[in-house]
């Protein structure tokens, strides 16, 4: 279906994928909609689905809210990363050409590292997740599953780069949202066994009596007043800031987005995903908590052990329990998207960066655009390829999903403050910044084994260190020693940086690409570890680039209006603020302090909450870049229809402009 896609889209339109401005950004031209759908998919990985209905199961409301609204936020408040990327480098195909514009060699060495362990650990979580779904479901050996999984993903991200990826994104998200409010409907208005919010309610009152949960209140599964819930919440805060903020798959969306609808991408993506894992965990994870003594239930009556709840599979033995192999298959369909969604941003991500941070830099930095487009290609394979060895390697030595999640923010939380610091502030201490994540990773390493160590007699191993006080220290040490360092040595030691010489990274790749020249951007790149050389040296470049804009006129361009981007930025400063105190205090921590329970209204309440959210979803990811496009895909119809009809021969087809 893609390569048709792919096939329509070179001859209906100006857009050919072989140049690296487009495969690698889509020509910075996509539309805001089609971001949000990409974003969407991007953020809902195999744990999005398998991890919010496992913390639903075990903690109960707490654990569906904690894990939507604790990996909600970070979306949000990275849409002020995105329009201050694209103000001050919006010529960057990587986040890192930044950083190595600014902090030289070691900055950009130091800030590489982060970046691609994000890369390796979220690409772990999806094929671990994935193929432990994939095994339950069908019984496939687990490093069969773990190979399988990357291949179309690898295929249809050559065929066409980001464009391609966005485009299945688009499909993805679609099918994502109408099997999620279809299982909706089937637990709580159709299935005999549940059917109404009302009866859920019942079941999870039993539930609660039967199996109480440690550290809630009443030991109901239908509290927010849970110890462990909010545990998960903190660690789910501090761990998925550093999978948005070092993960390139998500500095590409702001790259491939128009500059001044980038901001509205990022709100509208974050804000429709919270319905995602919110609905899913209130769906099926509750639902494998009340049926799990059910004759219906998969293996009754066996119920689920530690390392099942681990590896995700509450989610999939509920749907089986409903709807027997259909609910089964079904479940597959949607681990099986998600994983592919996912991976395909992996995939563009990682190839991104070794090929404009490294081979570009360190290997061949005078390579020619065709040069740089192979060996693009080449990385998207030799990735494809890894990821599948990555999740075998993983799986042989005992490593959930579960576990991956819980200590992803444990090795990268030192990166986030200095990445943004990086970014937004011009005041940001080099030498401060790169301290501050190294220590970060050194104090969150130490605090989460000392603490693993200190309560289970000395015992270390994959079991003792997934405790939730290990982690909670863990995550707790890294994100916070590096915000301290990072942040006080800007407030004290600030180091004035000029962001003209950032915006010269793009007015050098332009300048290159022109004349035929070697793509690097040798100048405006040209890391230096004494930062007045390298501010002299972009300085020049920036003369010359700024002489020959000078030159000749340009037409008025909104996305490049100084006026309109800051009204941009100040639009996502305001807007992720507000929403991230809401969901992060506002709402949650009341709930917990008073120890409330849900009556049976409060639940049902909960449930319609739900319903409506996801309908937001619909419109804000399904519809809304139908109707952003309609000018483009009308005219797309009517080609096809004068091609089928004869009325235009090959040579007279007219091109239209994606970018419209």
């Amino acid at each position: 279906m893609l390569a048709g896609l792919m096939w329509l889209q070179n001859r209906y339109s100006d857009i050919k994928s072989d140049n690296t401005a487009e495969f690698s950004s889509a020509s910075s031209s996509v539309k805001p909609g089609l971001i949000a759908a990409g974003i969407c998919s991007a953020w809902t990985w195999a744990a999005t689905l398998l991890q919010s209905s496992a913390v639903a199961f075990r903690y109960g409301l707490s654990g569906s809210y904690w894990y939507s609204g604790g990996a909600t936020v970070q979306v949000l408040l990275f849409s002020m990363n995105a329009s201050a990327l694209k103000q001050r480098a919006p010529g960057a195909r990587t986040y890192l050409e930044v950083i190595r514009c600014r902090w030289g060699t070691l900055g950009h060495l130091t800030f590489l590292f982060f970046g691609l362990c994000t890369n390796l650990l979220v690409s772990a979580m999806l094929i671990t997740g994935g193929s432990s779904s994939v095994s339950a479901l069908t019984g496939m050996p687990i490093p069969a599953a773990c190979c399988l999984i990357p291949v179309g993903v690898v295929i249809y991200v050559f065929i066409g780069g980001m464009r391609a990826s966005l485009y299945a994104d688009y499909v993805h998200t679609a099918v994502l949202y109408s099997i999620i409010i279809s299982f909706m409907f089937v637990v709580y208005a159709t299935s005999d066994q549940i059917g109404s919010p009302s009866r859920m309610w019942e079941l999870l009152q039993e539930a609660s009596a039967r199996d109480p949960v440690p550290g809630n209140a009443g030991g109901s599964y239908l509290t927010m007043r849970s110890t462990s819930g909010l545990i998960f919440g903190i660690v789910n805060l501090c761990g998925n800031f550093s999978t948005v903020f070092l993960d390139q798959a998500y500095w590409q969306r702001a790259i491939a987005s128009q500059p001044v609808t980038c901001v509205q991408g990022f709100l509208l993506g974050g804000s429709a995903w919270l319905a995602i894992p919110l609905a899913f965990a209130s769906t099926l994870g509750l639902a494998a908590r009340a049926l799990q003594y059910s004759p219906t239930w998969p293996g009754y009556p066996n119920v689920l052990t530690e390392n099942e709840i681990g590896s995700g599979l509450p989610a999939p033995a509920a749907a089986a329990a409903l709807l027997g192999k259909v609910g089964g298959s079904v479940i597959l369909v949607l681990i099986f998207l998600a994983v592919v969604s996912s991976a395909a941003a992996e995939l563009v991500a990682v190839s991104n960066i070794l090929t404009f941070d490294v081979y570009c830099v360190y290997i061949n930095p005078k390579a020619t655009d065709k040069q740089t487009l192979r060996f693009d290609h080449i990385m998207i394979a030799a990735y494809g390829l890894f990821m599948g060895v990555l999740g075998i390697i993983f799986w042989s030595i005992g490593i959930s999903m579960g576990w991956l999640y819980l200590f992803m923010g444990v090795l990268l939380g030192g990166g986030v403050f200095p990445v943004a610091l990086c970014v937004l502030s011009a005041n940001a201490n080099r030498l401060g910044c790169i301290a501050g994540a190294w220590s970060g990773l050194a104090m969150g390493v130490i605090a989460w084994l000392v603490t693993a160590s200190s309560l289970n007699g000395g015992e270390i191993s994959v079991a003792t260190t997934s405790g939730d006080y290990p982690m909670l220290a863990g995550n707790l040490a890294s994100i916070g020693t590096s915000a301290i360092i990072s942040l006080s040595t800007t407030f004290l030691f600030p180091a004035r940086f000029d962001f003209d010489i950032t915006r010269a990274i793009g007015q050098a790749v332009e300048e290159s690409e022109v004349k035929g020249s070697p793509s690097s951007t040798e100048g405006a790149l040209e890391g230096e570890d004494d930062k007045e050389k390298a501010v002299g040296a972009n300085s020049t470049n920036l003369k010359s680039a700024t002489a020959s804009i000078n030159a000749t006129e340009e037409p008025y361009d909104e996305n490049k209006d100084p006026v309109k981007l800051r009204a941009s930025f100040r639009l996502a400063m305001f807007s992720s603020i507000a929403a991230s105190l809401v969901l992060i205090i506002l709402v949650p921590l009341p709930l917990f302090g008073s120890s409330h329970i849900f009556p049976r209204g409060g639940f049902t309440a909960w449930i319609v909450v739900c319903f409506i959210w996801i309908a937001y979803g619909i419109v804000a990811v399904v519809l809304f870049p139908i109707f952003e496009y309609r000018a483009s895909l009308l005219h797309l119809f009517q080609g096809i229809v004068d091609d089928i009809s004869g009325k235009r021969r090959v040579g007279e087809v007219k091109k239209i402009d994606l970018a419209r």
